[in-house]
């Protein structure tokens, strides 16, 4: 039996799969979604090539499609034109045939042309990458075999399965469905786990739904990401050059009233905002479980995030009925209403977006809701 130019000990070969592995998801997080799919980094040609070559080589994905797929799955997220979303298509699906949802779109020729622009299309992108996407595959298959014998086979089956099972299913599928929230943007994005390791820092999914053109997907301080740290270092010897990255929030306690500043900082930290008044809403829904029965609350706050229209019509119901039971629980939610059209008013100018803030600021101050005027004091601090 061949066994290959190498006779590896066990550990050899599983730290050769996982060397391999690493650096395909390496090139999926940096290139095809930070770089290609967002710009949020330039990158010099020497690594972009080089990561263009290794997708063809140990994927076969096309540039082209890949980002296509991915600016229309944040254009139409948790909708039915969503490419692969679990709110739709089930977490079943998503998780064990998400490959098989990417192929399908990416026979799209309109999702192609709608949102494929700007993606490599040099010579060597026409006549080699994307003309046999199946070739590259197939010498890894043949290098694999003449370093390790048959048991190189089994490594190219591993590499082939990484990532249509980690990227294609855990990210799109559990990363969409289980985890936890840190931001609320309209959508079921999370995070999967706080140390972005294994998928080049892509578990931070919610973070990356909150703030889509942030180089840096980790934003707490328990929060890691490799990509990041793989960025920083190429950037450091001049191979990358990082273009956005989420603003950090800067919080004025002496600030007695709303400005311009407080106005912009809401608008760009809208999700934290979200995030911050659905703790207001949990405390009110713990206090009024206490004293109304009939509402199943341990249910109602499973989705408090959730916009009412956005909910299955049984729970839309559901919420309709707790707050018909509660007038400050209804209070709450039609003052969040108010405050997100804040951020929904394109029209209006900033001295009028001022003014509805402080509005709203004195109303909650006023309301006599303690949670609700805690979160207002803090609303006012918001600065730039």
């Amino acid at each position: 039996m061949f066994n290959g130019i190498y006779d590896l000990p066990w550990w050899g070969y599983v730290a050769y799969t996982l060397a391999m592995t690493h650096v395909t998801i390496v090139a999926v997080t940096i290139y095809l979604h930070r770089h290609q799919s967002h710009r949020a980094l330039k990158l010099h040609p020497l690594p972009s090539h080089f990561f263009r070559f290794w997708l063809w080589f140990t994927t076969g994905m096309v540039t082209r499609e890949w980002t296509a797929i991915h600016r229309k799955h944040h254009a139409k997220c948790e909708t039915p034109d969503d490419p692969h979303s679990p709110q739709f298509f089930g977490i079943r699906r998503v998780l064990l045939q998400g490959a098989e949802l990417y192929r399908m779109e990416s026979r799209n020729k309109e999702t192609l042309a709608n949102y494929g622009h700007g993606t490599p299309d040099d010579w060597i992108e026409q006549r080699v990458y994307s003309r046999y996407t199946k070739y590259g595959i197939g010498l890894m298959l043949i290098m694999n075999f003449v370093l390790f014998g048959f048991i190189g086979i089994t490594i190219w089956a591993i590499q082939m399965m990484w990532i249509p099972f980690l990227a294609a299913g855990v990210i799109n599928g559990i990363g969409h469905y289980w985890g936890y929230r840190t931001f609320h943007p309209v959508d079921a994005s999370r995070n999967v786990i706080p140390w972005g390791i294994l998928i080049g820092g892509e578990e931070l999914h919610n973070n990356h739904h909150a703030y889509v053109t942030s180089a840096k997907l980790s934003n707490r301080w328990y929060e890691f990401d490799i990509g990041w740290m793989y960025i920083r270092l190429m950037e450091i010897v001049g191979l990358a050059t990082v273009t956005r990255v989420a603003p950090r929030l800067k919080l004025d306690r002496t600030k007695a009233q709303c400005d311009a500043a407080t106005v912009e900082a809401v608008v760009v930290h809208r999700h934290e905002v979200l995030a911050q008044y659905t703790e207001v809403v949990r405390k009110i829904c713990a206090a009024e479980s206490k004293d109304l029965r009939g509402i199943d609350w341990s249910a109602l706050k499973r989705r408090l995030h959730v916009e009412t229209a956005a909910l299955p019509e049984a729970e839309r119901e559901h919420r309709t009925r707790a707050l018909n039971a509660s007038p400050v629980l209804a209070k709450v939610y039609a003052m969040r209403d108010e405050l997100q059209t804040l951020w929904q008013r394109s029209a209006a100018s900033k001295e009028q977006l001022v003014h509805q803030l402080e509005d709203w600021c004195r109303r909650a101050e006023a309301s006599g809701i303690d949670a609700l005027k805690a979160f207002s004091r803090r609303l006012r601090s918001y600065d730039m």
